[in-house]
């Protein structure tokens, strides 16, 4: 996620500082992504120093909190990420896909078990979202969208690991029968008829 961009944002509705940043953007994701103030303006700061938002009131007393803006250039950055579609052409590194791969080959463990306990897990954690989004008021459209989108989620790493154990099953019983040596086929004994 870009906290960068959502700063853009946020700002390109008009100046703003650095708490207040930091509650709007919990509450436009639906308090999901709790944020860390220090790393509100840790963005800022870079921000700041690219050029992107500006600082009001470098003269302020002690005690004053900067409002920060969004310049003409944070504008068009925003703009620019706001259009161009994140690179999904690479798998992402996912740590759940390593740990299948890897356990495949680890002697005694079963790949199945490895599979079955993230599954278990998988589904609970789309009832705790499912239960979130029960309990959400109809006006909370930020949190709706974003327990969806976990949902949505969540839903494919379930049916990717069906679709793993599935194959790996497949994969199995298709070694075993290659390896399995083959019963030579005899002639049936035949008794032979005195001449």
């Amino acid at each position: 996620m870009s906290v960068r961009h959502a700063v853009l944002a946020l700002l390109s509705e008009g100046p703003k500082y650095g708490l207040q940043l930091r509650h709007e953007f919990e509450e436009r994701t639906g308090e999901v992504w709790p944020m860390n103030v220090g790393q509100i303006y840790t963005t800022l700061q870079r921000l700041e120093r690219d050029g992107l938002v500006c600082a009001d009131g470098d003269d302020m007393d002690a005690g004053q909190q900067k409002l920060f803006r969004i310049t003409t250039t944070g504008a068009a950055e925003l703009d620019q990420w706001l259009h161009t579609p994140p690179d999904l052409g690479a798998p992402p590194r996912d740590e759940l896909v390593i740990k299948v791969l890897v356990a495949i080959r680890v002697p005694g463990v079963d790949v199945h078990d490895v599979i079955q306990a993230h599954r278990r897990r998988v589904v609970e954690l789309m009832q705790d979202w499912t239960r979130m989004k029960r309990d959400a008021t109809p006006d909370e459209v930020s949190l709706g969208l974003v327990v969806d989108a976990e949902l949505f989620r969540l839903d494919a790493v379930v049916r990717w690991l069906d679709a793993a154990d599935s194959r790996l099953r497949r994969a199995s019983r298709a070694t075993a029968t290659r390896n399995t040596p083959a019963t030579p086929v005899s002639a049936p004994d035949r008794e032979v008829a005195p001449r």
